[in-house]
């Protein structure tokens, strides 16, 4: 192996290990901002995983969509999250919800290793390598603009729900309704 090689093996090595790092920290995270940064981290790390199989365009949508979205469930979890004594006194002791929680995730997994066994995997064809910004703009207006107006839907529902979460219980009670 070349040396550039050995260099593109330790990124996609260090991407693994920040998708992994990220997602332990946040399963593991008591306090939610912890949660939400380890949730940056480990898509940080798919984005890094999409760079690193040569898809500019996924990488860009992932730090923007995803990490970026990521901005907006810190602030649903900002208004309508627990304390750092809440949640000391919200321990789980019900142990039926362990168990149900534990073989929820290994039934997940199992049926995940299944399908990934049993798939025939294809090799990906050759990708265009135009990142002009003519080519780019195209692409956005012509082949990917379905996928632009659905995610800019996703996150409007996603701020109205979160305003009308954080509104909740707040009524007014000095003015009259209509």
């Amino acid at each position: 192996m070349t040396f550039y090689q050995y260099i593109a093996e330790g990124l996609f090595l260090v991407f693994v290990l920040l998708i992994i790092a990220g997602s332990f920290i946040t399963i593991r995270a008591r306090i939610l901002m912890h949660t939400v940064l380890g949730l940056a981290v480990a898509l940080l790390g798919v984005a890094g995983i999409y760079f690193y199989l040569g898809s500019m365009f996924l990488t860009l949508m992932q730090i923007l969509i995803y990490v970026g979205a990521v901005c907006i469930v810190l602030i649903f979890g900002i208004m309508v999250g627990s304390t750092p004594t809440e949640i000391a006194e919200k321990t789980i002791k019900d142990r039926k919800n362990i168990f149900l929680a534990v073989s929820a995730a290994a039934a997940a997994f199992f049926l995940l290793m299944i399908s990934i066994l049993k798939t025939e995997w294809i090799a990906a064809p050759a990708q265009v390598r135009d990142f002009s910004a003519r080519h780019l703009g195209e692409s956005f207006l012509y082949q990917y603009c379905l996928a632009f107006e659905l995610i800019s839907v996703i996150l409007l529902i996603a701020i109205v729900g979160a305003i009308i979460l954080a509104r909740g219980g707040q009524e007014n009670k000095g003015e009259p309704s209509s």
